[in-house]
């Protein structure tokens, strides 16, 4: 299989427009043409993974951790990020990553922390603006539906569950063709009146160039006009963290021991108890203290994260609790994430999940 066929098909789901500033997802070593006959699949990559994935003859490892955050000067192997790069390359394994932009949409990290707690009507617990936008253009009646199909299949005019949402506004629209033109409609030197459709619809920014394309080429004007506006709307389906309900009311210590059972945890930092039952619950996988404010704000009785610091322990001031099951735990089964995508997009493609543990700290017990 080429490797962009997979790379193409993780970032529909994950689009890179979704990544956060500092993050780095994406393709990190190899020749997106390449041909790839088996992936292995991994939290993080380290050098033990990279020895992996040779012995199993993977040519590809998909990671959630880009390997590479900072830019890199020197690749002399002084350090664990050189000598993996380097290592990658010599034996020809690419190495892609889904890091903040997977995090970032239903489906991703944070689904499955919700599917392992057994959490219903899950939300997006921070939905982003300033990813929407505004397409408006004319079209002429006749042409109305060939044009918005055209745009649908891009994946604009996707509203929540609901697909092909549009808003349309009979009127009338003129032009005039100087005599290099050749209009579908009327003639050069001569203003034209045409019954058109004024046809609004709403798409994510990162499939802009998809949808003019998708119009100008079903549009039949030689010229076609059109408008995109920037919207300040949330997208109620991208951003980071999520909150949904347990089926039941549970005791908060009950629920504390069933998430260090599900997660493996060797301990979990929680603030102090309320002594509630908790039902709906926040979650973020990785280093989610950011995100305390829109916990609370969201009425949760529990926000499930990692890396929490000291003084953050002190935010919950009695209004949720906090609790932190540490940043690899909370993330362990974003590998079962990409399986289940890959396995069930590319059925015949080889697929394995890496069975090194990459967690760097470790607990005494």
């Amino acid at each position: 299989m080429i490797l962009s066929e997979i790379t193409t098909y993780l970032e529909s789901v994950a689009p890179l427009a979704y990544q956060e500033s500092y993050d780095n997802a994406g393709l990190l070593v190899g020749d997106p043409d390449k041909e790839v006959k088996q992936a292995l699949i991994t939290l993080d990559v380290t050098e033990e993974v990279l020895d992996e994935a040779i012995a199993s003859k993977s040519d590809l490892i998909i990671a959630h951790h880009p390997l590479i955050f900072g830019g890199l000067k020197k690749l002399n192997g002084k350090n664990e990020v050189e000598r993996c790069v380097i290592k990658a390359i010599q034996n020809n394994i690419a190495i892609y990553a889904s890091h903040t932009n997977l995090d970032s949409v239903i489906g991703g990290v944070n689904s499955k922390i919700c599917e392992k707690l057994g959490l219903q009507n899950c939300q997006v617990l921070s939905p982003v603006a300033g990813q929407l936008k505004k397409l408006v253009t004319f079209i002429p009646f006749d042409q109305a539906i060939k044009v918005q199909q055209a745009i649908f299949k891009t994946g604009a005019g996707q509203i929540g569950h609901y697909d092909s949402c549009a808003y349309s506004i009979p009127g009338k629209g003129s032009f005039r063709g100087d005599e290099t033109t050749q209009p579908f409609v009327g003639k050069p030197g001569e203003i034209h009146y045409e019954n058109e459709l004024r046809f609004e619809t709403i798409f994510p920014k990162h499939i802009e160039s998809k949808v003019i394309r998708a119009l100008t080429e079903a549009h039949p004007y030689e010229e076609v006009a059109y408008d995109i506006y920037s919207l300040d709307n949330l997208h109620p389906q991208v951003g980071i963290g999520m909150v949904g309900e347990l089926p039941k009311p549970m005791d908060e210590k009950r629920f504390l021991r069933m998430t260090k059972k599900t997660f493996g945890t060797g301990v979990i930092k929680h603030s102090p108890l309320r002594n509630e039952k908790v039902q709906k619950i926040a979650v973020c996988g990785g280093s989610g203290s950011f995100l305390i404010k829109q916990a609370i704000a969201a009425k949760a009785d529990v926000f499930v994260t990692g890396d929490l610091k000291y003084h953050q322990f002190f935010e919950a001031e009695g209004k949720i609790v906090l609790a932190d099951i540490g940043h690899f735990e909370s993330e362990q089964f974003t590998k079962e994430v990409f399986y289940e995508l890959l396995t069930k997009k590319f059925p015949k493609f080889a697929i394995r999940l890496s069975g090194v543990n990459t967690n760097p700290v470790n607990y005494l017990v």
